[in-house]
């Protein structure tokens, strides 16, 4: 089986992240990266999207999620996004990092990768 990628590249939404008081009142930025690991061998040869990850519909699944939530913890709110792209069963693997830019006083971001497989 082939192992083919989808990446999603810095897709910035807003949401309440963290646990400090300050960052449970307001919306901040966060930045997405997510890789989506699957055979896209049957797509390659139809040309059709059935045969793919419609990925366009895996980003309006993360806007809803990302911008509705309020997560303590980047480590969750990267869970929840691997998991909503695991609800693809095309999708064998996937990748999400999430940054959160000005997290940290001299540092131009912090983030959070995580890696899930289908099934695991």
């Amino acid at each position: 089986m082939a192992c083919d990628r989808i990446h999603i590249r810095d897709l910035m939404l807003r949401c309440i992240i963290g646990f400090n008081d300050d960052e449970r009142r307001e919306k901040q930025d966060v930045i997405i990266n997510i890789i989506l690991d699957a055979d896209l061998s049957d797509a390659c040869s139809t040309d059709n999207v059935d045969d793919s990850v419609d990925y366009k519909i895996v980003k309006k699944k993360i806007i809803s999620l990302v911008e509705r939530s309020s997560y303590n913890l980047l480590e969750r709110l990267a869970a929840e996004i691997a998991r909503v792209c695991l609800e693809n069963r095309r999708v064998k693997k996937v990748t999400v990092t999430v940054d959160k830019p000005g997290a940290l006083r001299f540092a131009r971001s912090v983030a959070v990768e995580i890696t899930r497989t289908q099934g695991a």
